[in-house]
């Protein structure tokens, strides 16, 4: 083996020992655990889903929390910390609903919960989470029969409470911004083709489950994409209002949570 073989032997196996190194850390993304002393942490809800028609986009049937990880919610945490004084971690974080620390932390986000399936166990600890004080954000999906799937579940955790509709008086629409005029926020890739809906989720819903006191626990953006929208507050190709309207609800949600 010549001299320039063998530097690029070993570079190539350089390059697969750290290849190797990066596959391993990032193999469980729950292996890295929270470790931020700010006030405000972005927890992401991890879970698993139930193999549906709508999957198969690269990221696996029981991966579906990991759409927009963790490009989503570092933006988002960016323009909170741009438009607020809270003092927010620079980086979301994971968690599962069996996890020790869910309730050292106010606010969850989950999303594409169309297909997402709990155990008892987990059904038992969200409800806990809420009922404690915890909030819950839901973003992206989109549909009757993802609307369906969702709702299997949310009446395992709450059976008799109703989902309603958010009233232009409702507390979160004003506690930080005024959220008076509200668009559809779709997904980048369902705005560049012409459409502002996915399915047949043609009109944009905000809805809320609230506890005894009126205080909501449950945050739903029913058919829009608000993760995308931070996701993507930077692309030329997507509409400021949009994404602007996407940073103001993320924010309201937060203040909300903090202060209830």
């Amino acid at each position: 083996m010549t001299k320039a073989s063998k530097i690029f032997s070993a570079f190539s196996f350089t390059i697969l020992i750290y290849m190797g190194v990066v596959t391993v850390a990032n193999s469980d993304p729950l292996a890295r655990r929270i470790d931020s002393d700010s006030e405000f942490t972005f927890i992401r809800l991890v879970y698993n889903s139930a193999p549906t028609m709508y999957q198969g986009y690269g990221y696996g049937m029981r991966d579906s929390w990991r759409v927009d990880w963790p490009d989503a919610e570092n933006h988002f945490l960016q323009g909170l910390k741009r438009l607020t004084s809270v003092d927010a971690s620079s980086n979301g974080q994971l968690l599962t609903l069996l996890d020790e620390e869910l309730f050292d932390y106010p606010w969850l986000y989950v999303l594409e919960v169309g297909s997402w399936v709990l155990t008892d166990t987990e059904i038992q600890r969200l409800r806990e989470f809420l009922l404690k004080g915890g909030f819950l954000m839901i973003d992206d999906f989109h549909g009757s029969r993802e609307w369906a799937g969702f709702m299997a579940t949310m009446r395992k955790v709450f059976p008799d409470r109703p989902v309603m509709e958010f009233t232009n008086t409702d507390e979160v629409l004003h506690v930080l911004f005024d959220l008076d005029n509200r668009i559809q926020i779709p997904g980048i890739h369902t705005y560049w083709s012409g459409n502002n809906f996915e399915k047949d989720g043609i009109t944009p819903h905000w809805r809320g489950i609230y506890d005894d006191e009126g205080r909501l626990m449950v945050a739903i953006n029913f058919n829009m994409d608000i993760g995308d929208a931070w996701e993507h507050a930077d692309h030329p190709n997507y509409p400021e209002p949009m994404t602007a309207l996407a940073y103001r609800f993320g924010g309201n949600y937060v203040i909300y949570a903090m202060t209830h």
